[in-house]
């Protein structure tokens, strides 16, 4: 059995190897991306073992590595939903074929895990943590010993999640989280940045609770157990490197029973095919029944689809609401917000008017033959438009309301919807003349949000069209200034409410009259354009 072990763990190891330098062989520009990568990664990693090293024998040097330490297993665990097709040669259902026993494959995976820039980061972070919290010979010891466990638990917590969520992470909705990766990170770094805002006027004071409850967390309690045998409680140090090992053998045998069920389970293609009587029949449900009749409606549900179902289109829309709340509310809480800050959510929500027809790639043709005037092409914009109105303008009403209850300027409130109303109906007219005017594709793999090309395009329709809506909200921004430097003006400002909103369903309606007729008159150029991804 050990010597199957070995050899197994030798083969998968090298096989990784292999498959990763040929992967680096096929261009200079994954070859020059894979290197940059692994030279910003160490470098990064060189400067926080150096700052933990610097942090060795400060009051909270404890609290710090001990977070850092649980943020790092947080990020394995979560890394594997979000970048599946990350470690690709790793993927166990390639290995179905094979007459391979769990343990033994259990073992080669997990070696196989270690070999990496992310292990290697993560090495360097944990050693770094142990040079901080160790002050005795005994300590290193026990810090070597927890070094070794806490790597071996982050990354069998990645193996586990990743072969338990295999099927979703291959199927449609995997690649959505794929597509939010970009999401996760922007917040992630939102709450960073507010974390260490609020550590810099506060102190590391404020961390010492929370690293007394994770310090018992695997496999933040292995560091712990350094810090303990510091202090001279080998007790409780014992107790906690033996909860980070039992930690470790008890995610070892749920990828090992997961790893199990994926290599001896049927998929998709062993079950029978639904019969075309099993199908029911469509009805119109939820929201889709208080859709208007006839195009109108249609389109609007299309739209919706799109957003619901369409991964590049899911991830637009979650990262323009997501963003659209974050600017304004941390700021907010940060005490350097304005009210105006919430004009931001109608801002990001707006660009999803830009390039409507790019979302259809060549399916465009479908909805090009049922437009045969500048009517059809109006009928068809304003759908588009409402179908973003029945998202965006609750929305951004909820955060403008917010934004004013966390800085208890109630006063403002109806001046700042105006403005939002105006800009969001002012990018709803220029994203529908951009549409027709710089339409572009978007590929369906991929990261790229624009087809080789046509990224000039891209400036254009959105920056040009921002640009252009800022100054169709010129005459709203302009009164809302001279009411509030007029001596009186403080009385009226609740006219912008009903002055805005109107002033935005004015500016929707006539940007929707001038792009029908351009629409109608360009689809084949339309058509092409969005087909290049």
């Amino acid at each position: 059995m050990s010597t199957e072990v070995t050899g197994v763990t030798e083969v998968v190891v090298r096989l990784k190897l292999s498959l990763l330098r040929n992967g680096l062989r096929q261009s200079g520009g994954r070859r020059a991306a894979y290197i940059a990568s692994a030279v910003v990664a160490l470098l990064f990693a060189a400067l926080q073992l150096l700052g933990l090293i610097m942090l060795r024998g400060t009051a909270h040097a404890g609290s710090v590595v001990i977070l850092l330490v649980a943020v790092l297993a947080l990020g394995w665990a979560v890394m594997p939903l979000f970048f599946p097709g990350g470690d690709e040669t790793l993927d166990p259902t390639r290995l179905v074929m094979l007459p391979l026993r769990p343990r033994p494959l259990v073992r080669a995976l997990l070696a196989a895990s270690l070999v990496g820039i992310g292990p290697l980061f993560t090495l360097c972070l944990f050693t770094g943590s142990v040079i901080a919290v160790a002050h005795s010979g005994l300590a290193y010891v026990v810090g070597v010993v927890a070094v070794v466990l806490s790597l071996l638990v982050c990354v069998a917590l990645a193996r586990a999640v990743a072969t338990a969520n295999i099927r979703l992470l291959t199927s449609r909705k995997g690649r959505d989280l794929a597509v939010l990766s970009g999401l996760v990170i922007a917040l992630g770094a939102q709450v960073v940045n507010f974390g260490a805002q609020r550590l810099g006027s506060s102190g590391l004071a404020q961390l010492d609770p929370a690293a007394d409850v994770l310090r018992w967390v695997p496999p933040a309690s292995a560091i712990g157990a350094v810090r303990s045998v510091s202090e001279g409680s080998y007790g409780t140090g014992f107790l906690q490197l033996a909860l980070t090992a039992a930690a470790l053998m008890a995610l070892i045998t749920v990828w090992s029973r997961h790893l199990t069920r994926l290599m001896t389970s049927p998929d998709g293609s062993t079950l029978q095919a639904v019969t075309e009587a099993a199908i029911p029949e469509r009805k119109p449900t939820g929201l889709t029944r208080l859709l208007p009749a006839g195009r109108t409606g249609t389109v609007m549900e299309r739209s919706l689809r799109y957003v619901w179902r369409d991964p590049k289109t899911k991830a637009a829309w979650v990262t323009s609401l997501a963003i659209g709340l974050i600017v304004p509310l941390f700021n907010a809480l940060q005490g350097t917000g304005s009210i105006y800050f919430a004009c931001f959510a109608a801002g990001m929500l707006g660009i999803q008017m830009y390039n409507q027809f790019g979302q259809d790639t060549s399916a465009f043709w479908m909805v090009a033959l049922t437009i045969s005037s500048p009517r059809d092409a109006y009928v068809e914009l304003r759908g588009r438009a409402l179908a973003l109105l029945l998202i965006t303008l609750p929305y951004a009403t909820l955060v403008t309301v917010l934004t004013t209850a966390l800085l208890g300027d109630w006063a403002r409130l109806p001046e700042a919807l105006g403005l939002s109303f105006a800009l969001l109906g002012a990018m709803l007219a220029t994203g529908a003349w951009t549409s027709a005017r710089f339409p572009y594709s978007i590929p369906q793999e991929g990261y790229k949000n624009v087809a080789p090309g046509q990224t000039g395009l891209a400036w254009i329709s959105i920056f040009g069209g921002m640009i252009a809506a800022a100054l169709l909200c010129a005459p709203v921004i302009a009164l809302t200034i001279w009411l509030n430097v007029s001596e009186d003006g403080d009385a009226w400002t609740w006219l912008l409410l009903p002055a805005g909103a109107a002033y935005g369903a004015g500016t929707t309606w006539l940007g929707l009259r001038l792009a029908a007729p351009r629409t109608a008159a360009r689809l084949p150029e339309i058509l092409t354009a969005v087909s290049k991804g």
